[in-house]
């Protein structure tokens, strides 16, 4: 029995659609069927499932697991929990690989499918094979056995091992995603005083939407540290792969300059050493991997393309400025926000500084949060091209690592496609204010040519 996956669907990095119109249960047993066949081709024989708490992960991962089956496949089930924790199973248990049924961090009715493989990512090409099979019905057939596996608890004791950081005064906010469950564990095992905030599952996430990276989420972290008066706070996304922070004062650190914190520790331990930044992160971070005695490298957008470009050149550490943080020096080289929170405690333990102080010994630059415009369905890539193809024709100098970079001597802009959703993204540093304002100006004639505006 074929099935088309509908045309969005199938992302660079993940499956991503919206419930209902884009995505049904249909589409998590063809998914079923289909990994299940590849898997069993490769010599495979078990999977470990887990979901997310959005609405619709539950009716999904059912018919997933279906699908898995009548493919043949064994599954494991870890049931409800954060990504990390489907990728730390999938990392220790005698498995092939692993799914979990996240929507991440997009709207509450969106949901999809992140991808584990031989302890590596399964994204493009690999995806785009399993729409083939799907279209043919290309499938195995037997009837796998099941099984349900509680790993919570071994998670969180992970999470601490070789924990040798000091205690601090910290604020906690999983926005009713799945991370919750996971963190109430965690903070028991950490020396300190924690208050938490809204860990109860809920894909309504009626207190505001879990995505660290704007920074509206973390009003409510922010008010909880200034009025208690504590040390900082840690914000984590919808699937708890991503993490979010604000010093002592309120002040957000962005993805990038927490990953500059990480780098200064790992390249004392490893000097030399590759660090791996998406085309979204700042200067700053690059020059400052580089005056640590650090390779810095740029590279794309994409947890599963960061995680392949790590394990291409031995990486010990990468991230990206949406607050995705690779180890991969004595983890396993996936991206955990509750891995990155207990990283951050031990670090400024070695550093011997507050998150306060480490914040305010940052480059003070002018620079926008991750811009985000709606584009029409298919459009994105489009405006990308045009926008290459002016710069190109007018001489001017460009990395194409993912969309455009445009660097110039005292700032620079970026112009991508967002993976994930019908999005263009910008991003754009200067100087100071005025530089800034000079670097948007152009992005939005750029755009303008394409019959886009950023302020829509």
């Amino acid at each position: 029995m074929a099935h088309r996956f509908h045309q969005t669907l199938l992302r660079e990095y993940d499956m991503r659609g919206v419930v209902g119109r884009t995505l049904d249960a249909a589409d998590a047993y063809a998914l079923g069927r289909s990994f299940g066949t590849i898997v069993k081709r490769a010599g495979g024989s078990r999977l470990a499932v887990g979901y997310d708490g959005r609405l619709s992960s539950a009716m999904l991962e059912e018919a997933l697991v279906r699908g898995l089956q009548e493919s043949g496949t064994d599954v494991i089930r870890i049931g409800l929990g954060p990504t990390p924790m489907l990728y730390y199973a999938e990392a220790v248990l005698d498995v092939s690989g692993g799914i979990q049924v996240t929507g991440s961090h997009n709207p509450a009715d969106h949901n999809g499918f992140k991808l584990v493989l031989q302890h590596r990512p399964f994204f493009g090409e690999d995806i785009r094979q399993l729409g083939v099979l799907a279209a043919a019905g290309d499938w195995t057939s037997g009837s796998g056995k099941v099984e349900t596996v509680a790993i919570m608890d071994r998670y969180a004791a992970r999470l601490v091992q070789d924990f040798d950081g000091a205690a601090w005064r910290i604020g906690w906010d999983a926005g009713n995603g799945a991370a919750g469950p996971v963190m109430d564990k965690l903070v028991k095992l950490l020396p300190g005083e924690h208050h938490v905030l809204f860990t109860q599952i809920d894909g309504n996430f009626p207190h505001h939407h879990p995505d660290p990276t704007v920074e509206e989420n973390l009003a409510d972290l922010r008010e909880l540290v200034l009025s208690k008066k504590l040390d900082f706070g840690l914000a984590f996304d919808g699937d708890g792969d991503r993490i979010g922070a604000v010093d002592g004062k309120g002040r957000v650190i962005w993805g990038d300059q927490l990953l500059g914190i990480f780098a200064d520790v790992v390249l004392r331990d490893r000097p030399g050493a590759a660090i791996i930044a998406d085309v979204k992160a700042s200067q700053a971070l690059f020059d400052l991997v580089r005056a640590s005695g650090g390779t810095p490298i740029m590279w794309k957008t994409g947890h599963s393309l960061i995680k392949s470009k790590m394990k291409e050149t031995g990486s010990p550490l990468g991230g990206e400025m949406t607050g995705h943080i690779f180890f991969a020096d004595d983890y396993y080289g996936f991206d955990d926000g509750l891995y990155a929170a207990v990283r951050l405690i031990r670090a400024l333990t070695r550093l011997g500084k507050s998150v306060t102080d480490l914040r305010t010994a940052m480059p003070e630059l002018a620079s926008t949060p991750e811009i985000r415009i709606a584009a029409p369905e298919g459009r994105p890539f489009a405006v990308v091209k045009d926008v290459r193809d002016r710069l190109r024709a007018s001489g001017t100098m460009f990395d194409e690592t993912d969309g455009v970079r445009v660097t110039t001597a005292d700032g620079w802009w970026l112009l991508r496609a967002s993976n994930t959703q019908d999005l263009l993204v910008v991003r754009a540093e200067g100087r100071d204010g005025a530089v800034l304002d000079r670097l948007l100006a152009e992005v939005d004639r750029q755009l303008s040519l394409s019959g886009i505006s950023r302020k829509d």
